[in-house]
């Protein structure tokens, strides 16, 4: 379903250029002093390498705020937010989020992002890979980590423009894969791609993971009746970051596997420090533009919901590689800029269309700089492999 663009407000902070949350510490945020600055940015009066410092620095005090060095108290918030989690639904938002970012028109995305719409980290093990090196790198990985093999049946939950289960379907020809979307324009650019490549085992629904449930026994594609009931793999990339009560969509999820089946996540993470994205007084910019309703997970947060399913191997991959592709999204953004102009006129309107581009460049470099903090060394990417619990 379709779903209108956010619109602008009024009042933003500089405190949320740097892709974290504002702490609510009165000593980083004050809407008249700080004000214009964020103006200053979202007008490109301000050169990227000024942001990008402001930005450091507003980490440094979220980590301050966090207690990433107080093990005491960073268990204690820890606690405190696995409870909120618990009494939370699946996810909250979702509506929003998906304006946010998967409403926007796919030729905007494909302006420029990699070959494969991969709109995640990628992975660059030398370093000097290209976008469409580190796409690739990363989907051998996920195949390698999760145990990937022909013939089996997969579920790719939350596909956004179907990177994950375009590959798939295409490196696995005998595997039935089914693509999960919360957007109708995605469903429908998944199953254009389909006809383009002549690619039958892939078919793509839509709903919204707080309510979908598949019916009776899982669907089949290509008019091939299964006798078993389930996916042999279900991969979640980067959507687990949008949701609340991990224990209730696991227990969704366990539901959907085969006995001996298995779930892949990743999702980005701090090592120690899990918080929501809030926009609590509605000075969040991060948050307002582009994270409503998400949570940043810490390496562990999973581990407190293993009720249904248990995690049988983790694997973390420094945030270098995400700062790279964020970096590389700006580039190709920059260089796309006068075909994205006219996208944004038709989605944002005429007067707030340079305003929404820089916003993105914000999005991006504020992206590049969280993962590359302390050398990828603070936030990074997180691995998962769950099985049933016996």
């Amino acid at each position: 379903m379709s779903v209108s663009p956010p619109r602008p407000v009024q009042r933003t902070s500089l405190a949320d250029a740097s892709g974290i949350a504002h702490s609510g510490d009165p000593r980083a945020m004050n809407g008249s002093r700080e004000g214009w600055l964020i103006r200053a940015c979202e007008r490109g009066l301000l050169p990227d390498a000024l942001i990008r410092v402001g930005m450091r620095a507003l980490m440094r005090q979220r980590l301050r705020d966090g207690h990433a060095r107080d093990g005491e108290r960073r268990a204690e918030a820890l606690a405190q937010l696995v409870a909120e989690l618990r009494a939370s639904p699946i996810a909250i938002d979702t509506q929003a989020a998906n304006a946010q970012h998967y409403e926007l028109p796919n030729t905007f995305f494909a302006a420029h992002l990699g070959p494969h719409l991969k709109y995640s980290c990628g992975y660059y093990p030398r370093g000097d890979e290209t976008l469409a090196d580190g796409e690739n790198a990363m989907l051998e990985l996920y195949a390698q980590r999760a145990g990937l093999a022909d013939g089996q049946r997969v579920l790719d939950l939350g596909c956004g423009w179907g990177s994950l289960s375009l590959w798939l379907a295409a490196r696995y020809p005998r595997s039935q894969v089914v693509a999960l979307s919360n957007s109708a324009q995605q469903r429908a650019f998944i199953e254009a791609r389909c006809k383009e490549r002549g690619l039958l085992n892939l078919r793509v629904l839509t709903g919204n993971i707080v309510d979908f449930e598949f019916a009776g026994e899982l669907v089949s594609l290509g008019g091939e009746q299964r006798g078993e009931h389930g996916f042999d793999r279900v991969l979640s990339i980067e959507m687990f970051e949008h949701m609340k009560h991990y224990g209730l969509l696991l227990a969704k999820i366990a539901r959907w596997l085969a006995d001996d089946g298995k779930l892949f996540v990743h999702l980005f993470a701090h090592p120690t420090l899990a918080y929501h994205f809030e926009n609590r007084d509605g000075t969040d910019w991060m948050s307002r533009y582009f994270f409503t309703g998400g949570t940043m997970p810490s390496a562990a947060l999973l581990l407190h919901f293993q009720d249904d399913l248990r995690v049988t191997r983790e694997w973390w991959v420094n945030g270098r590689h995400y700062a790279r592709t964020a970096d590389q999204w700006l580039a190709s953004l920059d260089a796309a800029r006068e075909r994205v102009l006219p996208l944004f006129v038709e989605t944002y309107g005429a007067r707030d269309a340079a305003r929404w581009f820089q916003r993105w460049r914000m999005f991006y470099m504020a992206v590049a700089e969280l993962f590359g903090y302390a050398g990828g060394s603070e936030w990074g990417v997180a691995h998962y492999l769950f099985e049933r619990r016996a």
